[in-house]
């Protein structure tokens, strides 16, 4: 009896023995486990771009392409781009005034997709030696869901992508140079930061224009001289707006929307507008005569319906939705056709999350 007691105490002992180093085993074997699951808690490295990176890498010329193919997709559905966010700044003794917009979204088959915020019109700040707004952008992975970089882009990368919308518009709605009745001048309406990029852009799509300019702050004869030197074509600062419209087949548009900037008796009949001052339901610059009078088109029609050109026009019953005649990405991936004669033709940039999400690849691809 005692030998089968011994025995039985030897074999629980080799029993528990082994369990505990299975239990060893086992936790040995998680550990690694549970700090790969913290390592992937915290993420990759953000890496994060700032300002004068951004400025030094990146030009109109290199967006075009894909802001192309995001309009493309953008028509077909394949772009998931939700409504802009707008925040009001009041004006008060501690803030404002200002706006701000949020936008983002992702082109379908894209390895990225882009949230931005923006700030606008904080004009008090050109007495403090800053400029009128700022704005970042994040690019964030679409396979893991991860951010990849925070771009401090200060509106520059958004300048960029309304650049390459006016560009495309240049290139499928405007008067060709060879056209009867074509003098080939593009004149611009407001002499700012936007002028400057879509002059820019033109010039990538139309390499040898002529330019016409007017600003009502009067910065059109730096400009003229800026971009006369910048781009090498010819630029005239012309004295009034009348004038300079009624000199222009393509007409850029980019005043703070406080007023209309051009009237219908100025036109050329073949003339091409593309207007991009209007981004809040507060702003107009096309009068609604020239919006019912023009072939339309929107860059997103459920976002110039509420906050473009469209807005004031079906506000005063001038226009209804169905006389939108197309998106601009439909004209791109050819739904639809873009000039087909010497209609006047109007094209809202209201600015878009496929734009975002178009610019913040561009800037990940080359940056990141």
């Amino acid at each position: 009896d005692a030998r089968q007691k011994w025995d039985c105490c030897e074999q629980t002992h080799k029993s528990l023995t082994a369990i505990m180093f299975a239990l060893r085993r086992a936790l040995s074997a998680a550990a690694p486990r549970v700090a790969t699951r913290a390592t992937a808690r915290r993420g990759m490295a953000v890496k994060i771009f700032d300002y004068d990176t951004i400025v030094s890498s990146l030009s109109v010329a290199d967006a075009i392409e894909t802001v192309e193919d995001a309009f493309c997709k953008l028509a077909q559905g394949k772009v998931d781009v939700p409504m802009p966010m707008h925040i009001t700044i009041d004006e008060t003794t501690d803030a404002g005034p200002g706006d701000c917009h949020v936008k983002g979204g992702y082109v379908s088959g894209a390895a990225t997709w882009t949230v931005k915020v923006a700030s606008v019109s904080f004009y008090k700040n050109l007495d403090r030696g800053m400029p009128p707004g700022g704005g970042v952008f994040v690019v964030m992975n679409a396979v893991t869901g991860q951010p990849c970089g925070i771009f401090q882009e200060n509106r520059f990368m958004t300048d960029l992508r309304t650049g390459a919308a006016g560009g495309i518009a240049l290139k499928h709605l405007g008067l060709a140079p060879d056209a009867l009745g074509s003098t080939n001048t593009i004149g611009f309406v407001g002499c700012g930061a936007i002028a400057r990029v879509m002059a820019r852009a033109a010039k990538a799509v139309r390499p040898d224009f002529k330019g016409l300019c007017w600003a009502p702050d009067g910065s059109h004869e730096t400009f003229a001289a800026d971009m006369e030197a910048e781009l090498g074509v010819p630029f005239e600062a012309i004295d009034t707006a009348a004038e300079m419209c009624k000199g222009s087949d393509v007409i850029y548009t980019q005043t703070p929307g406080g007023t209309t900037c051009l009237e219908k008796s100025w036109l050329k009949p073949h003339a091409t507008i593309i207007c991009s001052g209007s981004d809040q339901p507060t702003k107009q610059e096309i009068p609604t005569d020239v919006l019912s009078a023009s072939k339309y088109v929107s860059d997103l029609t459920k976002q110039t319906s509420k906050v473009g050109e469209l807005r004031s026009a079906l506000a005063d019953g001038t226009m209804k939705m169905e006389d939108v005649y197309a998106e601009l990405g439909e004209i791109c991936n050819g739904s639809k056709p873009g000039r087909e004669g010497t209609e006047l033709i109007v094209c809202d940039l209201t600015g878009t999350g496929a734009q975002d999400a178009a610019i913040g690849q561009v800037a990940w691809d080359k940056l990141g």
